[in-house]
């Protein structure tokens, strides 16, 4: 791995007129290391994601690459220098073929002239050889629709897109959302073999155990603030989930709920 971060943010901040929404954010991904944000709603993670992906620009702050300070204008500017945003559910299309979702806007084609036209067969081949190196063997035909396959497969799909393309850094948005433990897993295994092909990966999630099984660098969100910033195994699974609740345990709030619901029984035998 090298020392030199693929993507840095350094000191960013984010407002929106009066409302500051990200407060001196630093992050630092490294090419073959997946990068945890853990967050829960409402935490930044969206306003983050779009000023890494350069659909906002930062008020304040600077943003780096290879060492060097770079700006994104807009969403191309950062696609252009490597970085791939996957949302949840890959941002596929449920009714193109995966050979036509794979390459939409970068179709391959055959002919000349005003005979030329997309590549059906040639799509499809790169398509479904890009997807089974990720180990999905289940997709082996281009012409199948999106709308057929699983979310998982539809993320392990758009990761192997990003990959073909050249990306250099991956950003994932709650990939594992609404996933379930079969498809999820599958995920997490795809996001292992990004990072074993040299990928920067930064994993935005709040579901602690997918953070834990392929995070090498974790970092805690709270109200556009990083309130934790650690490597693999310095924090427990229950150390992390009381970050994330702001740094309340989760038996302090057991407790609370106990004493309420006792009050509220002591009430109801009063009257």
């Amino acid at each position: 791995m090298s020392d030199t971060p693929i993507l840095e943010m350094q000191n960013v901040n984010k407002s929106f007129g009066p409302v500051d929404v990200l407060h001196d954010i630093s992050l630092k991904v490294r090419a073959g290391e997946v990068l945890c944000l853990l967050g829960d709603n409402g935490a930044g993670k969206s306003t983050l994601i779009k000023t890494l992906s350069g659909v906002h620009q930062p008020t304040s702050g600077d943003m780096l690459m290879d060492g060097e300070k770079v700006r994104f204008d807009r969403p191309r500017d950062a696609t252009d220098r490597g970085i791939a945003t996957v949302h949840q559910f890959g941002g596929t299309f449920p009714l193109m073929s995966i050979g036509r979702s794979f390459f939409v806007g970068m179709e391959p084609t055959k002919g000349w002239g005003p005979f030329k036209r997309f590549d059906r067969e040639k799509a499809n081949a790169i398509a479904v050889k890009a997807v089974q190196d990720f180990g999905i063997t289940r997709i082996d035909d281009g012409d199948r629709l999106i709308g057929g396959l699983s979310g998982g497969e539809r993320q392990s799909l758009a990761i192997a897109r990003a990959l073909h393309f050249g990306a250099r850094v991956l950003i994932l948005d709650e990939p594992t959302a609404a996933l379930g433990v079969k498809q999820a897993t599958h995920v997490l295994r795809v996001v292992n073999e990004a990072k074993r092909r040299g990928l920067a990966v930064i994993f935005i999630t709040h579901q602690v155990m997918h953070a834990m099984a392929v995070g090498d660098h974790f970092a805690v969100l709270i109200r556009g603030a990083i309130a934790a910033d650690f490597k693999k195994g310095e924090k427990s699974r229950e150390e992390i989930t009381d970050l994330m609740a702001g740094g309340e345990s989760m038996s302090d709030l057991e407790a609370q709920i106990d004493a309420d619901n006792e009050g509220q029984s002591s009430q109801a035998g009063a009257a």
